[in-house]
């Protein structure tokens, strides 16, 4: 994206770490939450497509990823809405959000919204998770386990690190993937095992229900590539909403896959026109 349609915070201060952000025009507030390994520039399609929307679109890189620092704090579900709830008041005020998650921005986004369900004007959720009966994919076990874990990661260099996100996403452009690849530090791959280890899919439990009771009061949809080796199809229909689109031939990322269409359905959720009218 280019900077004349992007500006970049990088002041904010969130539970005592910096936390980077890229922003977007002026509207009603979008905020877009990434997943394992990206940063924030894996919205950067989306937020190009909607550059003609009223919409204020904003995309941190979440803690120890890209450009904002680690969190001291422990690895909890709990913390993540915190963190969540205080950057959406940071960046808000008192206003509600169209949220936005993928993949362990789940993580962050949905205990938010879980806890804050007035807080969040829409949710739009892509291939992320939030369920105790789910078992972790290889490499998730790998990083949740001592010596492993590491050895996994001193070994993930760039082919390695290539080949797997297009094998998540077999329609990932190789030259995005190179770019994301530089963007991988040496503190994301500690945040990375950190995160891991700190979540067994039990600690999901008792957030079932309550995720359940706020998509019945939060206008909800999904957006599932059904091809995503990490997290099964059927999970796309656990979120409690019948707004459920499934993308055949589509892997775990959709909106690097099909960016133009995550845009619309945002703007959809949003209530807003792309374009003149």
């Amino acid at each position: 994206m280019s900077a004349s349609s992007q500006d970049a915070v990088n002041a904010l201060e969130i539970q005592g770490a910096s936390v980077a952000l890229a922003s977007q025009g002026s509207g009603p507030p979008v905020l877009f939450l990434h997943g394992n390994p990206d940063t924030k520039e894996t919205w950067a399609e989306v937020m190009a497509a909607l550059s003609d929307a009223p919409l204020r679109c904003l995309a941190p890189d979440l803690p120890g990823f890209g450009a904002s620092s680690p969190d001291p704090g422990p690895q909890t579900l709990e913390r993540f809405a915190a963190w969540t709830a205080e950057l959406a008041t940071a960046l808000c005020g008192e206003e509600s959000v169209h949220l936005v998650v993928h993949d362990v921005g789940g993580f962050y986004g949905l205990p938010f919204a879980a806890s804050w369900p007035e807080r969040v004007a829409s949710l739009t959720i892509l291939n992320t998770l939030f369920w105790p009966d789910y078992r972790w994919h290889a490499f998730a076990r790998a990083w949740r386990t001592p010596l492993v874990g590491e050895l996994v990661m001193a070994c993930a260099n760039r082919w390695v690190f290539v080949n797997e996100v297009r094998r998540g996403s077999r329609g990932f452009p190789r030259e995005v993937a190179e770019a994301a690849y530089t963007r991988v530090t040496p503190a994301a791959r500690r945040t990375v095992l950190r995160l891991y280890r700190a979540l067994d899919p039990a600690v999901f439990d008792p957030w079932e229900p309550r995720l359940l009771a706020a998509s019945a009061q939060v206008p909800t949809r999904v957006i599932w590539g059904e091809r995503d080796p990490y997290i099964p199809a059927r999970f796309a229909e656990r979120f409690g909403t019948e707004l459920v689109e499934r993308l055949p031939g589509v892997g775990h990322w959709p909106m690097v896959e099909r960016p133009a269409l995550v845009a619309e359905r945002i703007a959809q959720a949003a209530g807003v026109s792309r374009g003149p009218a």
